[in-house]
């Protein structure tokens, strides 16, 4: 969730520094005279519950189906999609939408003004998407269709990243027809949007089989082509094993995968072409437990942050591919990103020994401290296999020693998906640290994830339990500002805020990693979230 982009070819293989920009808008180099025809063959990481959703994996999928109203491109500007323009009203409270004229839903439906503003509507209702809601709350307040191809969307309050945000796949434009006409699964599996691919086929547990939309006419104004996709299919595989996953390129079972393990990323450099993104967002960082336990004590939360050295873990852990990322609240990736927030907490063991005991937490024989009679104990609960690979999980284990040499008994303990999205660690009681991302090419993701959480309106993604009401007023001054370096300073105070009360710890940032075969060009991700984009795909002889 921080982001400033550069297109950067394939075969460039960006190696990132702490402070390197992220790659928007990579492709895969061009070339060659295009094969029309054939099936891509992607080995993906993890299978969605659904198409379409709030999560980064729906995301991607949902990418090829739905077409959004604006995209991102590589200059970071907004640009037309299924809106051919738009306008902003002088109070900043309505943005009026021109939809381009004629496109149809793949179900033969009109995209329209009238669906633009019913799948408005939906995302604030939730419809099965929960990002897309708290990503214009408390903003938006309706859609009004102005005739056929103009949409008004009212917001209760100026909120410039708008434009930002729905470009996210998140964002991606439903038959309302369909949505309403079929059954929940019908439209999980396959739901019905206008883009270059429609749902085929989902062998759970396999594949999805995505099939050319030949009536495609409403590309983005960042597409490499104009037209219908140039390929037949795209066969999306769930491959969860990187081994197996990276091994299917030489092997000829794919044309493209996700995820390169790092240890592998040399070798694809040197065999195929390689694309590395550097999400925006939140990076993967922990959130600290301030509401209960030993990190309801600043000094032991800023301990903990000294008490290990995270920049070489994750060097280490990740081969020098993936960088480290010493802000806690937003990526270097994302605008506004705070760099001289990221420098604190370099590792210094001696002064997190000195910060133990100002707290009063004393050395055991065993070396654990302890204080009252209870011992230093921090229950670190990390997804398992869906956040954190097990190159994630090895650096994890790295930490756990170090932090062990201060005192701290680390408790490392692994969580499925369906333990932590089914509410199992949603309590305070249940983890004192838990390390997580947000993907967002705004830093108004500050407000998502920072926002107070209080009885009246409680916010589930603030996992730090963190209330802050000065953080919250330069968020929210931020989000208003329409000058956009105003907003940037307003967003680094507000990076500053949580990192000197050490209210989150950074670590990492998300990465998107592809390698693609050499025979396939024009292999390109979005910039708003890193999604692959295969309609302007094609094989060469």
């Amino acid at each position: 969730m921080t982001r400033r982009f550069r297109v950067a070819l394939a075969t460039a293989a960006v190696l990132a520094s702490g402070s390197l920009a992220a790659c928007g808008g990579a492709v895969a180099e061009a070339g060659g005279a295009p094969q029309t025809g054939g099936t891509i063959v992607y080995g993906h990481v993890q299978e969605p519950p659904c198409i379409f959703g709030g999560w980064i994996q729906q995301a991607y999928i949902s990418r090829q189906v739905l077409d959004g109203l604006v995209a991102l491109a590589d200059d970071d500007t907004v640009q037309p999609w299924l809106a051919t323009s738009w306008t902003v009203s002088p109070d900043g409270l309505k943005y009026t939408f021109t939809l381009k004229d004629g496109v149809q839903f793949t179900d033969g439906t009109p995209v329209d003004a009238e669906a633009v503003a019913w799948n408005f509507d939906l995302w604030e209702n939730h419809g099965g998407n929960s990002t897309a809601k708290v990503s214009i709350d408390p903003y938006y307040k309706s859609a009004t269709a102005v005739d056929a191809t103009h949409v008004d969307i009212n917001l209760n309050k100026p909120f410039p990243p708008l434009l930002r945000l729905i470009t996210q796949g998140y964002f991606g434009i439903q038959s309302p027809t369909a949505f309403k006409s079929r059954s929940t699964q019908e439209n999980c599996e396959k739901p019905i949007g206008s883009g270059g691919f429609t749902v085929k086929e989902w062998k759970h547990g396999q594949e999805v089989v995505l099939a050319k939309n030949p009536a495609y006419t409403s590309w983005p104004a960042t597409a490499k082509h104009q037209g219908p996709a140039i390929v037949d299919e795209v066969r999306w595989k769930f491959v969860a094993d990187g081994v197996s996953r990276y091994a299917s390129l030489s092997t000829g079972e794919s044309n493209v995968v996700y995820e390169v393990p790092t240890v592998n990323w040399k070798d694809a450099q040197s065999r195929y072409q390689t694309i590395r993104y550097i999400t925006p967002g939140k990076p993967v960082s922990f959130y600290i437990n301030t509401k209960t336990g030993p990190f309801t004590d600043k000094l032991v939360r800023q301990a903990f942050a000294y008490g290990a050295d995270r920049r070489a873990a994750v060097e280490a852990g990740f081969h020098s591919v993936i960088p480290y990322e010493g802000n806690p609240a937003v990526s270097q990736a994302t605008p506004g990103y705070n760099a001289e927030a990221a420098k604190a907490y370099a590792y210094d063991p001696a002064k997190a020994e000195q910060l133990l005991d100002q707290a009063g937490w004393a050395k055991g024989a065993d070396g654990v401290r302890a204080k009252g009679g209870q011992p230093l104990t921090v229950k670190l609960v990390y997804g398992a296999g869906f956040i954190f690979t097990q190159e994630g999980a090895t650096v994890l284990q790295v930490l756990q020693e170090q932090w062990k040499k201060i005192g701290f008994d680390v408790k490392l303990i692994p969580a499925t998906q369906a333990e932590l999205w089914g509410g199992k660690y949603s309590d305070p009681s249940t983890f004192d640290a838990t390390p997580s991302y947000w993907t967002s090419p705004s830093p108004s993701i500050l407000w998502i994830v920072w926002r107070p959480s209080v009885p009246d309106n409680p916010n589930g993604s603030n996992r730090s339990f963190y209330n802050n009401d000065n953080l919250s007023t330069v968020i929210q001054q931020a989000n208003a500002e329409p000058d956009e370096a105003k907003a940037n300073a307003l967003y680094g105070q507000a990076q500053q805020i949580i990192q000197d009360d050490a209210a989150g710890i950074g670590l990492y940032t998300q990465n998107s990693t592809y390698a693609v075969a050499r025979n396939l060009k024009n292999v390109w991700l979005e910039k708003s979230q890193g999604e692959p984009v295969f309609s302007d795909a094609y094989f060469t002889k």
